[in-house]
């Protein structure tokens, strides 16, 4: 069970007796506080050559040009296909909504309406951002900044980064959770906002912040050219690329870390109050909540609570340890995870009448989706516990099969060997990726009780497990930069990704 101990364990490296006010700490920061000034960077010392990465090819990042990853994804192929997905992604998620609010989810009413109108259906359909609606995204962005740098939390310190940073975030993602869920309902309650107001400015709040945020990103562009927050920061020398994947790694706005805000305080959070939201306004409008949107509804809330638990695990992962702050990233969490991530949530709401599964399919899509969770949920903490316990922890019952491999980062201007366990027993015995695949499953579930007569509400299903495959290959790129022989010895181990005996 997702008990306390298990949350407890969750955090191996948090220091129990103390509380931390600063969301992140870097050895720049310290510096700056001790009124040194800011250690340069290694690429100061390539004739001022400035580069990404500490090292060609370095596992920190990217070599110049954007190589930071040969995938599909991340790496984008070329400066004109990142650009065209900067310059349509904005449509795609207002088209997202609008196909579930005004179509009905019809992928046929979709291709009509382009096909009669074209290009000129994108300025008609996309809505105007009303005062009322800035209020609310503006009290909701407060809010959780707010709860993230003041809310208490335990310190927890993620992996040193390869210019020798050692990141320290104040892990309260489970209180903020609570508080949120608690928010909403007293608003709701002394009519400061309502379930139905929330799903009608849903649009105008995506619309605006489609636009918002992409100034909000140029800002981060700059801020990584002229007031960097420590080392781990530079530019491929390429603006486009840099906009797209971002300057900085850890970049700081006062108190407030800019990434654990837009992926968890902003993004996933708006993930797991909407589909509550939704089902709320399912139920005011038929005055009873239908069984589909309960079904939809308690798997993205208990994976998204799964999520909270396991944050300080998130901050460990890539999205946070090598994806940079940029529009990739920032810009994917502040607009396209509430309006691409929640969109099963908000089809299943906006169909009317609701879908009707009965008992057996209800009980059967929620029991399938809860294990696919758990799955996902136990191979995190399996591995986390593991690397906790050094290797000594047994592994479903057994003495784990493990691999010691050596990295190197800087400290103090020299490379230093450091030393981590890779885990090749259990759920890591399967795949190297095996997580990804019990979280593929899960969103499909959740979208299940949409049934199977429209594709559009699938939409989330097809993007996760395109954007998990090339997360997989950028991963398995980065830790063979990263651990050189000792990771080809672990692929030998474990040869597949995600799917064993398949990919």
């Amino acid at each position: 069970g997702l008990c306390r101990a298990h949350a407890d364990r969750l955090r191996p490296r948090v220091d129990r007796e103390t509380l931390v006010d600063d969301a992140m700490e870097t050895r720049g920061a310290r510096r700056k506080s001790q009124g040194l000034p800011r250690k340069a960077p290694a690429y100061a010392k390539t004739g001022g050559k400035k580069e990404l990465t500490t090292k060609d090819g370095h596992w920190s990042g990217a070599k110049k040009g954007g190589a930071r990853g040969d995938s599909f994804l991340a790496n984008a192929g070329s400066t004109l296909f990142v650009l065209a997905i900067i310059l349509t992604t904005p449509f795609i998620a207002v088209i997202v909504w609008h196909a579930f609010v005004n179509l009905d989810g019809s992928l046929q009413a979709i291709v009509q309406a382009f096909q009669k109108k074209g290009l000129a259906l994108i300025p008609e359909i996309w809505p105007s951002t009303s005062k009322r609606a800035w209020q609310l995204l503006g009290s909701y962005a407060a809010f959780e900044a707010l709860l993230q740098v003041y809310l208490p939390g335990k310190r927890f310190e993620a992996t040193t980064t390869a210019n020798g940073n050692v990141p320290v975030y104040k892990a309260n993602g489970v209180q903020s959770l609570v508080v949120t869920v608690v928010a909403f309902f007293i608003c709701w309650r002394f009519e400061l906002t309502s379930p139905k107001e929330i799903y009608d400015l849903f649009g105008e709040m995506l619309a605006g912040m489609a636009i918002f945020s992409i100034f909000f990103c140029v800002f981060l562009q700059i801020k990584g050219h002229v007031a960097p927050t420590d080392e781990d920061s530079g530019s491929c020398g390429n603006p486009i690329y840099d906009f797209w994947w971002g300057m900085e790694l850890y970049p700081k706005l006062g108190p407030l870390n800019v990434k654990q805000f837009t992926n968890c305080r902003f993004g996933m959070m708006a993930w797991a109050i909407l589909p509550i939201i939704f089902a709320c306004y399912q139920y005011e409008r038929d005055g009873y909540l239908a069984d589909s949107v309960a079904v939809t509804t308690l798997l993205m809330s208990v994976y998204n609570f799964k999520f909270f638990l396991w944050e300080t695990g998130y901050f460990n992962s890539m999205d946070i340890q090598h994806d940079r702050a940029g529009y990739y990233i920032c810009w994917g969490c502040l607009v396209w995870v509430p309006a691409v991530y929640a969109s099963p949530a908000l089809y299943v709401a906006s169909v009317t009448p609701p879908v009707s599964l009965g008992a057996a399919r209800s009980l059967a899509i929620a029991f399938l989706g809860l294990l696919s969770i758990w799955v996902n949920y136990d191979s995190d903490l399996q591995r986390q516990l593991f690397r906790a316990s050094k290797g000594k922890k047994k592994v479903w019952g057994k003495k784990p099969l493990m691999i010691e491999a050596e990295y190197k980062v800087l400290k103090n201007d020299e490379w230093v060997t450091k030393k981590s366990l890779l885990l090749a027993s259990g759920w890591w015995g399967v795949a190297r990726h095996f997580h990804y695949l019990p979280e593929i499953t899960a969103s499909f579930f959740w979208t299940a009780p949409a049934l199977f007569d429209k594709l559009p509400p699938y939409l989330y299903v097809v993007f996760l497990t395109i954007l998990l495959i090339d997360r997989s290959m950028r991963d398995d790129l980065r830790c063979s930069l990263k651990y050189g022989k000792h990771w080809k010895k672990y692929c030998e181990l474990v040869p597949y990704k995600i799917v064993p005996g398949i990919f």
